[in-house]
């Protein structure tokens, strides 16, 4: 379990290790990790905690060099990412 750094801000490991698992074991994650995978400014910002608010642009930065496209950008993403059609699932 580890933070990621981007710049000044941080994203705490907890958030990480969410992350992962939402990309790797495809979990549905928490309120407000939903936002922002469905790229939803408003919603994430009115659901954040104050850690995650000040450390938005880590949040950000990690989907963006970490997660891959097709499972974050919008809610038709998200869903698709958590629930794929056969022919998408890797053995």
């Amino acid at each position: 379990m580890s933070a990621y750094q981007f710049q000044e801000w941080t994203m705490r490991a907890d958030m990480v290790d969410a992350v992962k698992r939402y990309v790797n074991d495809r979990l549905p994650p928490g309120d407000f990790l939903t936002a922002v995978i469905c790229n939803n400014l408003s919603e994430a910002i009115g659901r954040a905690d104050m850690d995650n608010m000040r450390n938005i642009p880590a949040i950000a930065a990690y989907f963006y060099n970490e997660v891959p496209t097709s499972a974050w950008g919008s809610k038709e993403k998200m869903q698709a990412w958590l629930h794929p059609s056969p022919r998408e699932v890797t053995p």
